[in-house]
């Protein structure tokens, strides 16, 4: 057999389904024992230590009215160091997906530093309220994106991720990832993106997805979630999820990626209002979660509005299963989407007016609109 060949079937992989860093706080003598087991265990190991530029960055935002030269700066760092060294301050964390170890600041800090630009588009008593509120979010494409949007913001203290398929290569035509993540869980991809933002999010992974078995577990344990959002391809799902969270009185939000679609369903304060607008009225309940292909293509077209739709996906629709091997998605609509229904999650994790509806937000036709208008006030003008 060639060399290179045993060599690369002997090549060893990372833990597939790892997801949560290892934190080491130095000025423990445990953590300090397991970082020095962890170095002489591990080889190859790459360390990023950026932590003083770290505490510059903290000062500027503590003191956002000082005009620092670089002396005073210094001082500084040195005065809120108060002797501990620049290795044993802050917090050391290990990726054992990627073998990395980053020198942070510890959580307070780190949080403080990362949300400055948030503000004051959320304060910092918003961004204290958010920190106490849990968000589920069940299928991991648009999901992803809306996941990553909401972490960047630091729009939660908890995030549940709920997908139980793998990604796949065509999935990277809108998933943010690479190709030496394909095979992975789509959970466990979300988790090391999010986790690599910001460690000390609490994520926890559903990477069965959503059963029968574990919706109410889901929803609630460990505390009710504050918000759901939908974004998974069964059709049953989406309609047994909402009737779930409708009990459990858990706000509902769902990006189609298709023409910037939004859907709120404030349960939370309507607890009467029907599922998904009453268009799920008319069809009897499913039994289960377990649908067929054929049943689940049924479903979801018993709860597509085709007028709603965009013309290109309206005429794609036939096409499924023949000419197309699945709904068509693109990265600008995912990432779109992403972005309005983190936007919407925060507002109503937040108490602010957001009513239940249906909303488009669609660039083409937004853009058209416009530029009819102009024209049409110019020719007025003339």
């Amino acid at each position: 057999m060639n060399t290179w060949l045993e060599a690369l079937r002997g090549a060893s992989a990372a833990d597939p389904d790892s997801f949560r860093p290892v934190f080491f706080r130095l000025a423990d003598p445990s953590d300090q024992r397991g970082l020095e087991e962890l170095l002489r265990r591990h080889t190859g190991i790459t360390v990023h230590d950026q932590l003083h530029a770290q505490l510059r960055e903290l000062m500027r935002a503590r003191h956002p009215s000082m005009k620092w030269t670089g002396i005073e700066l210094e001082e500084a760092i040195t005065a809120h160091l108060n002797g501990c060294s620049l290795e044993q301050y802050g917090c050391w964390v290990y990726y054992p997906w990627s073998n990395r170890l980053v020198h942070l600041l510890d959580e307070p800090e780190f949080a403080q530093v990362r949300t400055d630009r948030n503000r004051n588009k959320i304060t910092s008593e918003e961004q204290a309220m958010l920190a106490t509120k849990r968000v589920g979010v069940i299928g991991l494409s648009v999901g992803q994106s809306v996941s990553l949007v909401m972490a960047m913001e630091r729009s939660f203290g908890e995030l549940r991720l709920a997908d139980f398929d793998t990604l796949d290569l065509c999935n990277l035509n809108r998933i943010r990832s690479g190709v030496h993540h394909l095979g992975i869980r789509k959970t466990v991809n979300a988790a090391r993106e999010i986790a690599e933002i910001d460690p000390y999010l609490k994520v926890t992974c559903f990477h069965e997805g959503i059963t029968d078995d574990n919706l109410d577990r889901f929803l609630t344990e460990g505390g009710k979630l504050d918000l759901l959002v939908e974004e998974c391809d069964n059709a049953a799902v989406k309609i047994i999820a909402r009737q779930r969270a409708k009990a459990h009185r858990i706000p509902v939000v769902m990006d189609t990626s298709d023409r910037g679609m939004i859907d709120v369903e404030r349960y939370d304060l309507e607890p009467h209002r029907p599922v998904l607008h009453g268009m799920v009225e008319h069809l009897a309940t499913p039994a289960g979660i377990q649908l067929n292909p054929e049943q689940n293509r049924a479903l979801s077209m018993a709860l597509i509005d085709p007028v709603q739709l965009s013309a290109r996906m309206r005429d794609s629709l036939p096409l499924i299963g023949t000419v197309l091997s699945s709904w068509p998605q693109l990265a600008s609509a995912v990432m779109h989407g992403g972005g309005a229904a983190g936007d919407t999650a925060r507002r109503i994790l937040l108490g602010q007016p957001q009513a239940s509806g249906r909303w488009f937000m669609d660039p083409a036709e937004l853009m058209r609109e416009q530029a009819s208008h102009r024209v049409n006030h110019q020719q007025i003008v003339t």
